[in-house]
């Protein structure tokens, strides 16, 4: 099974910065614009809670928490 993955669109993205205060080992701002850095597209399996309930609490919904698929590899 393939492992699930994050995605961060920065231009949808308003700089709140929720990722970065739920999963500060997932997330971080950008010094420059306050916008997402994404530091792992596939978190280790101790983050995923965390960046799931990032994904839920960002106001822009600017990141995605892709599932792996049932099967897959």
């Amino acid at each position: 099974m393939s492992a699930p993955h994050l995605t961060a669109d920065r231009e949808r993205c308003i700089g709140a910065g929720m990722c970065a205060m739920t999963a500060p080992d997932v997330f971080d701002q950008d010094p420059e614009d306050g916008l997402v850095l994404l530091l792992h597209t596939e978190p280790p399996a101790a983050h995923h809670t965390a960046a799931r309930m990032a994904t839920g609490v960002c106001p822009s919904g600017a990141i995605a928490f892709h599932e792996a698929a049932p099967g897959t590899s």
